[in-house]
């Protein structure tokens, strides 16, 4: 049989596998409050094209699905 040797943990070792995953959950979440932004802000309470309906024809299915009154 074999045995192997206990190698030990070396002191304020920085685990990148963490800090890389945590950077792309917090940029996953900007986009998506991006995209949720930009969805329900034309002819919603506001409208940051005016009477432009080509914004809100394209994410009209989406916003009865998340909830967006648009008429």
């Amino acid at each position: 049989m074999s045995s192997y040797a206990a190698v030990p943990a070396k002191a304020g070792a920085v685990d990148w596998a963490k800090d890389s995953a945590l950077g792309w959950i917090i940029s996953a979440l900007v986009v998506a409050l991006l995209i949720y932004y930009f969805v329900g802000v034309d002819q919603g309470a506001y409208s940051l094209f005016g009477s432009d309906m080509h914004i809100h024809e394209f994410v009209h299915d989406s916003r009865h699905f998340l909830g967006f009154p648009c008429h």
